[in-house]
């Protein structure tokens, strides 16, 4: 399961749903909008203050860059069969 927390003004947000769908993957959006508790919430879990943030099976693999770096050296595919 494939999670990305957004918001619907982050154009990183936008890459990393484009780059999943280009690849055929199912994931599930969590739009934080402007919801400040569910943010820091997130950040207090993650360490990180940006988004996207990008879970697969509830481990962090970061965010739109983290995932393109994944992505291009062919490391995604692992990731997803380890789970």
């Amino acid at each position: 399961m494939i999670k990305i927390y957004t918001k619907d003004y982050c154009p990183y947000c936008g890459m990393a749903k484009r780059l999943l769908g280009s690849l055929g993957l199912d994931f599930e959006e969590i739009d934080l909008k402007s919801d400040q508790e569910a943010i820091m919430a997130l950040v207090q879990k993650t360490g990180m203050r940006t988004l996207p943030q990008i879970f697969v099976e509830d481990k962090l693999i970061g965010g739109y860059d983290d995932l393109k770096s994944i992505v291009d050296s062919g490391k995604l595919s692992e990731i997803l069969t380890d789970r």
